[in-house]
């Protein structure tokens, strides 16, 4: 993966002001970048846009609920 500091990472709109699960996103040239929002500096992982689009479609219909 390239190097991410100078990407603008944004906190979903869903998440609470204690923080709790939450994931960032950050828009790159090649896609799409996601990282825990308790853990900046640590794993990133970086998905083109239709994977990402599929994938973020995939959680709003529920296919990764418990």
């Amino acid at each position: 993966m390239s190097d991410l500091s100078p990407a603008s990472w944004r906190k979903s709109s869903h998440s609470d002001q204690e923080g709790g699960n939450c994931v960032e996103v950050a828009n790159l040239i090649s896609g799409v970048a996601v990282r825990d929002s308790k853990d900046p500096e640590g794993p990133k992982l970086a998905f083109g846009r239709a994977a990402f689009s599929t994938l973020a479609n995939d959680i709003r219909a529920g296919r990764f609920d418990r």
